[in-house]
């Protein structure tokens, strides 16, 4: 179904004699190297603004440039190379740095409020998305990052269902909306609701998203809450695979539902895989504990790369139009989200 005459040619390579004997895929190059660029500069710019981060600077880096600057068709085959294959590498990277016996030694008697509160966003997330009218792929976004690790589960979960570039932005914008207001809520309202330094640090690890922002508000609560919530946020960051597992079948079902058959190789997102292998390397003490640090900050770089990719390939007048609601949606699921949390902490004797 090709329309010959529709507007201007398109903007990757005009045609060419070449084209019909096939021509050289266009170099990712310039468009890597410019999203990494723009990661740099977040990555430096984000030492300054820590309740923010290095991934949400390079995000709205990546749409500011895109409001101001159409993108270059020489940037556009590695401007999309950085903001599916970089993020699945950052994803298997990261890996390197998780241990499965820590988590499991020292959150397993967190784990009640973690699956709770997960379990609360993703079914809320599912009600409350088709009442507010959320469409489906942004609604997924929205809980998944709510429920479990912000930016890191949306890049994971993006990866598995392709959505739209303007909401995988709109998504990360939206939760982290709300993880700014809990690093500048939580401490304050810990103090009214008079809550232990363990009872918050449960609370922040949690019920706010982002890492960095979970850190901040830790911390800024006391050394042992700051301690707390990063054990309890990485008993959570650990509960990506199997949820982006589960969401890969579901999706897989439904596509050998509609028509024909669909190769499992190409279905099973393989860098789940990778990223098991990852993290049982870490476990077995193959990867040097001095390495962790570089570990973390090459993951969060490349983290940065990938959504500033994504912020370089959004119409930032397609996300104000879809705003609202998601908002509401992210709202609703982060009260939610929080409520639960200090509930099944009451309910549990924690």
């Amino acid at each position: 179904m090709q329309h010959a005459a529709r507007g201007p040619a398109p903007a990757v390579a005009p045609p060419s004699a070449g084209a019909a004997r096939g021509t050289r895929p266009a170099p990712i190059w310039p468009g890597l190297a410019v999203a990494a660029l723009l990661a740099a500069i977040a990555s430096y710019a984000g030492r300054y603004a820590p309740i923010l981060g290095a991934p949400v600077l390079a995000i709205v880096l990546g749409v500011l440039v895109r409001s101001v600057v159409p993108l270059p068709s020489v940037l556009r085959a590695g401007v999309a190379f950085t903001a599916k294959k970089v993020l699945q590498a950052a994803i298997i990277v990261s890996g390197f740095g998780l241990s499965f016996v820590t988590v499991v030694r020292t959150g397993v008697a967190t784990l009640p409020v973690t699956i709770v509160t997960i379990a609360v966003a993703l079914v809320l997330g599912w009600l409350l998305g088709r009442a507010l009218r959320v469409q489906g792929a942004l609604r997924t976004l929205v809980s998944v990052g709510t429920a479990i690790c912000g930016a890191s589960a949306i890049a994971a979960v993006s990866t598995v269902i392709e959505p739209e570039e303007a909401e995988v932005a709109l998504a990360i914008a939206t939760v982290f909306f709300y993880n700014i207001l809990a690093v500048l809520l939580f401490p304050p309202l810990g103090h009214l609701m008079h809550l232990t330094q363990s009872a918050f640090g449960v609370w922040a690890g949690t019920a706010i998203n982002d890492t960095s922002s979970v850190v901040a508000a830790g911390y800024a609560y006391g050394s042992d809450a700051g301690a707390q919530a990063t054990i309890v946020k990485l008993t959570r960051a650990t509960l990506i695979l199997p949820i982006v597992a589960a969401i890969a079948l579901w999706r897989a079902r439904d596509a050998q539902a509609a028509g024909p058959r669909v190769p499992w190789k190409r279905v099973i997102p393989w860098f789940i895989v990778w990223f098991l292998v990852a993290a049982i390397v870490n476990t077995l003490g193959v990867v040097p504990s001095a390495w962790h640090g570089a570990i973390a900050q090459l993951a969060v770089f490349l983290i940065s790369a990938a959504l500033a990719a994504i912020g370089l390939q959004t119409h930032l007048a397609k996300l104000i139009r879809t705003g609202a609601r998601p908002l509401a949606l992210g709202l609703l699921l982060w009260v939610a989200v929080a409520a639960s949390s200090l509930a099944t902490q009451h309910a549990t004797g924690l």
